[in-house]
């Protein structure tokens, strides 16, 4: 994890290459390997407010996720993905922390939501989250929704 490079931008700064690498990483685990057909592309990648996270070893991308706003003001932290290769090395909890790191310098009192698959909620209440609502089921898979609410400690 020390080689790989933290990377953030807003859709319209994304060149070719990288919108193509990031979608296919999200693609592969999402639809492919986690065998969810559904429309990957629901159009909020390119909203002004939605900030792409991601790391990269060369031009390998080892984790993905993105910020948005939501109506309410709150952030949403979503599509948090890292290719098989390189799970368990600590990607994904790097971009999380950033992620809460760059929300509460733009607005320290926003809430931040994300909906977890019930089997990472854990891995999530380490970051401080807390369930949020009744667990729910998305494309066969269970998911509970979570809350950060601000303010609150920082993660180390």
């Amino acid at each position: 994890m020390d080689k790989a490079v933290l990377r953030i931008s807003r859709f319209a700064d994304l060149d070719a290459a990288t919108v193509y690498r990031l979608m296919r990483l999200r693609i592969e685990v999402f639809v492919v390997e986690q065998r969810c057909p559904y429309a990957e592309l629901d159009g909020r990648d390119v909203e002004p407010g939605t900030r792409h996270l991601w790391t990269t070893d060369g031009d390998r991308v080892t984790a993905y996720l993105r910020i948005l706003v939501e109506p309410d003001g709150s952030y949403r932290i979503g599509r948090v993905c890292v290719p098989e290769a390189y799970r368990g090395a600590g990607f994904a909890r790097r971009l999380v922390v950033e992620a809460l790191t760059r929300t509460a310098a733009d607005d320290p009192t926003a809430d931040v939501v994300l909906d977890a698959q019930s089997h990472l909620a854990g891995w999530y209440e380490r970051l401080t989250f807390c369930a949020d609502g009744k667990e729910f089921v998305e494309d066969d898979i269970p998911h509970v929704p979570m809350r950060l609410s601000r303010p609150c400690r920082s993660v180390v």
